[in-house]
């Protein structure tokens, strides 16, 4: 494996979750995908089921599963796309 070529894949992103933001169910092929709550509280949403979230708190989302985020009031999160290794 290639630490460079690995690194260079991880893609990072931060969300603002809002209650009025409609974050749709959606998947990522040869991803999994970490959110990492960093102010607020909400919910990791997956198919059948929902996590909460708080301050601190870790939702990992699993390659080709139907998820999304959801605030009744307001969150901020950061993400971490890692890719599916052999």
């Amino acid at each position: 494996m290639d630490k460079e070529l690995l690194k260079s894949k991880i893609k990072t992103n931060a969300y603002q979750i809002k209650s009025d933001k409609n974050v749709a169910l959606h998947k990522h092929q040869k991803f999994d995908e970490i959110f990492y709550c960093i102010k607020g509280s909400g919910f990791g949403v997956l198919e059948n089921e929902e996590k909460e979230m708080t301050v601190g708190s870790v939702f990992l989302v699993k390659e080709n599963v139907m998820h999304a985020l959801r605030s009744d009031s307001e969150m901020w999160v950061t993400s971490f796309l890692i890719p599916v290794t052999d």
